[in-house]
């Protein structure tokens, strides 16, 4: 069969995950940046909250971008899932594009029945809080962030 059926995320969805997250930042009074991409890395909502540094803006956007493509939360793991040192994490940043992948913790894939259909960044706290955050977008939704 040439085609199959496939779901997407949705701007509306994009806008639900964006506010569950807004109020996550708010409970540990941060500002942070906020970016929500397709399954695809490309961009559908994005949100710098007041007081958010504006290099934010660039690591959310790799994050979610990054966790999209390699299906699974961003690390200082590889794409098959391998301990990388600093020396090769940077390496794999710039052979990748530094704008395609990233080995700061903060973004999450956006999985619905085992498909990846975009990706979450977040930027401006700590790697606990900004994991925190993002875990709290996709919960929003009634996604998860693991396949399988």
């Amino acid at each position: 069969m040439p085609f199959a059926p496939a779901q997407r995320l949705t701007t509306r969805g994009a806008k639900q995950m964006l506010a569950a997250a807004i109020a996550k930042a708010e409970e540990f009074g941060i500002p942070v940046t906020v970016a929500i991409v397709d399954a695809g890395g490309h961009l559908l909502v994005l949100e710098r909250m007041d007081g958010g540094r504006f290099h934010t803006v660039h690591s959310s956007t790799t994050k979610a971008v990054c966790a999209a493509s390699n299906k699974r939360p961003t690390t200082t793991q590889g794409a098959q899932a391998q301990n990388l040192d600093t020396l090769h994490a940077l390496g794999l940043a710039l052979a990748a594009g530094p704008e395609r992948w990233t080995a700061m913790e903060g973004g999450f894939p956006v999985v619905v029945g085992g498909e990846c259909l975009g990706g979450i960044g977040v930027s401006g706290g700590d790697w606990d809080q900004d994991e925190s955050i993002a875990r709290a977008a996709v919960a929003a939704v009634g996604a998860g962030f693991k396949i399988g």
